[in-house]
């Protein structure tokens, strides 16, 4: 059971660790400490409820429906470069940030948040169907599922906690301008990424 956790908590790290949009956001607000622990309540909730759904066999629909993959792959690019041109808007007006300052309420962010975890494709491709199709290969599902979902936690936790450690950077307008910029080209590629796959 054990080494079925551990490989349920690594098929997850690396999925999640690369930079989207949704790491990008947990990064930002976490810089910038505005509403960080509703931010990772939300992504590690919404992760281990993906990855539940996975393992009770539903990434099979993801996979058996060709047309709603091509819904969510052509809708998240949408909504890719949506969020890309809002980095790009941030990085040209960028202003440095101090602890409380230009705050967004609570429902604003709740709403972002939800928004960049469930309109992008890639977390049912990777999340719900592979992980679901990974934990049924596993010796022991439920085993492999948990280690998923704690590697989540895990992960968005230190991410948006650790964040803190560089929030002198964010009184540098420069520094704003250098995350916001770098954000929108990463998104803007997986946009394009997204919108060329067959």
């Amino acid at each position: 059971m054990f080494s079925s956790a551990v490989s349920g908590a690594l098929a997850s790290w690396s999925l999640i660790v690369a930079v989207g949009p949704q790491n990008a956001f947990v990064l930002r607000q976490g810089l910038a400490r505005q509403h960080v622990g509703l931010v990772i309540a939300v992504c590690a909730v919404a992760d281990c409820l993906l990855i539940l759904a996975g393992n009770l066999g539903i990434g099979a629909l993801v996979t058996a429906l060709p047309w709603l993959t091509d819904v969510l792959r052509w809708g998240g690019a949408a909504y890719l470069v949506w969020f890309a041109c809002q980095s790009f808007r941030s990085a040209w007006a960028a202003e440095g940030l101090h602890a409380g300052d230009g705050a967004r309420g609570a429902s604003a962010v709740l709403a972002t948040t939800l928004t960049i975890t469930l309109l992008n494709p890639g977390v049912y491709l990777d999340t719900v169907a592979l992980l679901g199709t990974l934990a049924h290969q596993a010796e022991h599902a439920w085993s492999f599922s948990l280690g998923a979902m704690a590697a989540s936690v895990i992960w968005f936790v230190g991410l948006g906690t650790g964040a803190r450690a560089l929030a002198p950077l964010a009184a540098s307008p420069r520094a704003w301008r250098v995350v916001d910029t770098v954000i929108g080209v990463v998104v803007l590629v997986l946009a394009l990424r997204l919108a060329l796959a067959h």
